[in-house]
């Protein structure tokens, strides 16, 4: 009998992967730590601004035991289940599921387009909220809000003026910042920072301004 290719084995069991690595998270409330990466394959949506396109196809298949030794092996504390979009392969919740069990600090990093109520609660939800400017906007999965938690994040990534006033009046309007932390990203090397700093500051708004520290630190790096 011929053996069963890889991608046989039952998306329960297996997720398609991209990589896993180590690096420091660059962004949310783990800003800094040490951190193991999960980069599942595969995104339907389309970003303006997104910085990993080389995810959306390709990958390996591999099995969730395989990716717990895997991700074992960095001996780190912290682990960031990303993408692409991770939701959008079935086995996602699964793998967050078990790698809570193991005792890591798990986040997972979402576009916000797909259900975020099947992950496990001991994860911490890192949600983007797409804006005019991703190009994506229309996406925003509106019943995600009530899933998120006191230690989840809402994140926009702003790329000009009507962006950001995009930005705020949703904020404003949604109590968000009522119900989790929210940070306000500039657009890598499309919005200067400190102008969206003073933008911020102008408008005392509720949120966190936030760099992505990677960036900072390595550039516009893949695995990284």
């Amino acid at each position: 009998m011929a053996a069963a290719s890889p991608d046989a084995v039952r998306p329960e069991t297996s997720l398609r992967i991209t990589e896993i690595f180590l690096s420091v998270q660059g962004e949310a409330t783990s800003v800094g730590w040490p951190t193991v990466f999960v980069r599942l394959t595969g995104c339907p949506l389309r970003c303006g601004y997104c910085d990993t396109a080389y995810a959306f196809h390709g990958g390996e298949r591999v099995d969730l035991d395989r990716i717990l030794d895997r991700v074992a092996g960095y001996g780190a504390r912290h682990v960031c289940v990303t993408g692409g979009e991770p939701l959008a392969q079935r086995g996602c919740a699964a793998l967050v599921r078990r790698l809570c069990a193991a005792g890591y600090q798990v986040s997972v990093e979402t576009s916000g387009a797909l259900d975020i109520s099947v992950l496990d609660p001991r994860a911490q939800r890192v949600m983007d909220v797409k804006t005019p400017g991703s190009g994506e906007a229309g996406r925003n999965l509106a019943g995600n809000l009530e899933h998120l938690r006191p230690g989840d994040c809402a994140k926009f990534v702003i790329c000009d003026r009507s962006d950001y006033q995009w930005a705020r009046d949703f904020v404003a309007a949604q109590h968000l910042a009522e119900r989790c932390e929210v940070l306000f990203s500039p657009s890598w090397g499309t919005l200067e920072p400190g102008m969206l700093a003073e933008w911020i500051l102008a408008d005392r708004l509720p949120v966190r301004f936030q760099l992505q520290l990677h960036k900072v630190l390595w550039g516009d790096v893949p695995g990284r």
